[in-house]
């Protein structure tokens, strides 16, 4: 419980709030200045990495009403709810502004951190602001020393690849990035005739605190700036810019910054709390949607054009849902050859392909792997539309190469069929489902490689959210062809899907014939004729056709159970004396009709060799 008297000191019985939460916190009316920086780094696994700078004066003030303190918590807290830094500037011209200022910092960090993380940020931050706003408020209309305590507040909290932005009044929050200064928050002022400056929004003013709460992304090498007016109002942004551009640290540029608007003739106190983002976490689907979200569709462009220092040489693939340009990455050197690929127009508003879109481009990104195509990151502020770049590659689609090599021997076949496992294995160790493994979604690469293409349809397990439980049936992606049965049934996809897909594209890369027929989109298949590999290729061994057969089984748990399990019988049977031998197989499987009629034909000459010995 907060024991408060009105000359500013808070008592936390035999415990400072410091000590309880076991961070660091400045009392900015105690000193005429103080700066301290943080210990300069902080972990969130992988790679979140802070280091901070805080500088504050009373300037020419007898006394300071700012206020400014910070917590960044140990593994798990700081992955769960993140590190907060956070500024209050009192509201002058009451006795309880430098209370309210204290207050508000201290009960916002004690309470943001005491409630249950599994709430989520947002809602934890609410919780905590109400709290403090709502027993502010209460104690403004209860004791006569504190009538009207009141005080800005704006609090960054830094979770992930994101900042959580939590604001009431007019201290500010800017994010440096790449040169460029942007105010992340609006000030809750009203110019009035008599006044230029009029709160209409602060901590304690109202019951009910009606703050804002926005969310903005983070990229290494960001800076932040939280500050109070007594910076902003007398250094104009592009010396805050510039400051802040200075490859200073924290700490010193949070002391220029004071010592700027001093010069510059401030009559207030002044505030500057400095966040450097070092490193962030890589990213989830979520940031990526996030990031992409404020991206427009532009009309795919034109050869010869220039896009975000890409010049457009040529169109690679014009398909049905994207178009793929081969261009050249001008702002490098050696102007290194990328793949755009942009989104069709007239699917570009669709909601499913737009997620599917960011799907494939956070998979390229979260992906380290050689048989992966990746995605490239540029850097902060040079892209402007709608699309990916991923880098050029030579060679040809395993459809292309089907086409063009028909039949394909035995040994190539399995050799392709090894890389294919292993491609498909390092997806599934991610727990990365593709769900449209197919030959057209396998790049051959000219030196001896293989990549996997068109990730979009991907299922990502641990990211998604529960099926629609309103009996709504989702619309499971791929191409029916080479979709296992259950995904027909609304299975969303699995190991084994895709080791049936597999199965399918082995059995057409040897046949260019499906095991049960091409089937149709929109219809509902029956998966009860299951062809042979050895009835189209009889030079194939028992063993390889076995293998097959069980791969395609309608039964998921006839299928092998991963991957580098059908890996494993394919080296084996490359080793085995087996290998060498052709299947048999039975004449009903190779010829239904010739079948028939010889055993009509068997038939008919036994019925008469039974008349003619009667006779």
């Amino acid at each position: 419980m907060l024991a408060v008297d009105w000359v500013g000191r808070v008592n936390y019985g035999e415990k400072t709030l410091a000590h309880h939460l076991g961070c660091r916190v400045w009392r900015t009316g105690v000193t005429g200045k103080m700066t301290s920086a943080a210990p300069p780094l902080k972990t969130l696994a992988p790679r979140l990495e802070l280091a901070v700078g805080l500088a504050t004066t009373a300037g020419l003030r007898p006394d300071n009403q700012d206020y400014a303190a910070y917590h960044i918590p140990d593994e798990p807290a700081l992955s769960h709810v993140g590190a907060t830094f956070v500024v209050a500037d009192g509201v002058g011209g009451h006795k309880g502004g430098r209370v309210a200022a204290e207050l508000g910092v201290r009960g916002f960090l004690e309470g943001y951190y005491a409630l249950p993380d599994t709430l989520g940020v947002e809602p934890l931050a609410a919780r905590a602001l109400g709290a403090i706003n709502r027993w502010i408020h209460a104690q403004g209309q209860r004791d006569p020393n504190l009538t009207g305590m009141a005080s800005t507040l704006s609090a960054a909290i830094i979770r992930g690849r994101l900042l959580h932005s939590v604001h009431l009044g007019d201290t500010r929050i800017y994010r440096l990035r790449a040169g460029r200064l942007e105010c992340l928050t609006q000030d809750h002022t009203l110019n009035h005739p008599d006044q230029q400056h009029v709160l209409y929004r602060a901590l304690g003013i109202e019951a009910e605190a009606r703050a804002d709460h926005t969310v903005h992304s983070l990229h290494p090498g960001d800076r932040i700036l939280i500050c109070s007016d007594g910076l902003y109002g007398a250094v104009r942004a592009p010396i805050i810019q510039r400051l802040l551009a200075e490859n200073l640290s924290a700490e010193h540029t949070a002391e220029r910054l004071l010592a700027a608007a001093l010069d510059s003739g401030s009559q207030d106190n002044i505030t500057a709390l400095i966040v450097d983002i070092q490193d962030v976490p890589r990213a989830n689907q979520g940031d990526f949607e996030r990031e992409i979200a404020p991206f427009e569709q532009i009309t795919p462009p034109k050869i010869g054009s220039t896009i975000d220092g890409f010049y457009v040489l040529r169109v690679v693939s014009n398909g049905q849902y994207s178009r793929l340009y081969l261009a050249e990455d001008r702002t490098l050197p050696d102007h290194p050859a990328r793949v755009l690929k942009f989104p069709q127009p007239r699917v570009a508003s669709d909601a499913e392909y737009r997620q599917a879109f960011v799907r494939e481009a956070f998979i390229g990104h979260q992906v380290n792997s050689p048989w992966v195509v990746p995605t490239l990151s540029l850097s902060p502020g040079r892209q402007t539309a709608l699309y990916s770049v991923m880098p050029y590659f030579e060679g040809h689609t395993l459809a292309q190469f089907i086409a063009a090599h028909h039949p394909i021997d035995r040994h190539t076949g399995i050799g392709l069929a090894l890389k294919l496992c292993k491609a498909v294995y390092a997806l599934h160790r991610q727990r990365i489902i593709h769900r449209d493994i197919k030959p057209e979604n396998i790049f051959l690469l000219r030196d001896g490689g293989l990549k996997l293409l068109d990730l979009g349809a991907a299922r990502l397990p641990g990211w998604e959210a529960p099926p629609e439980q309103d009996g709504t049936l989702e619309r499971i992606p791929g191409t029916p062809s080479f979709m296992a049965p259950e995904q027909f049934q609304h299975e969303r996809g699995n190991i084994t899907s895709d080791i049936y897909s597999l199965g399918v594209t082995l059995f057409f890369m040897f046949t260019r014939h499906y095991p049960y027929g091409e089937i149709e989109p929109f219809t509902t298949p029956r998966f009860t004729q299951r062809k042979r590999l050895n009835h189209y290729r009889p030079d194939l061994p028992v063993w390889l056709d076995r293998l097959c057969h069980q791969c395609v089984s309608d039964n998921p748990t006839e299928r092998p159970q991963d991957s580098m399990e059908l890996a494993f019988e394919l080296e084996q049977g490359l080793a085995g004396n087996a290998s060498a031998k052709p299947a048999f197989t039975p004449l009903l499987a190779q010829n239904p009709l010739l079948f028939w009629q010889v055993t009509s034909g068997l038939l008919l000459v036994a019925w008469l060799a039974t008349l003619i010995i009667k006779g």
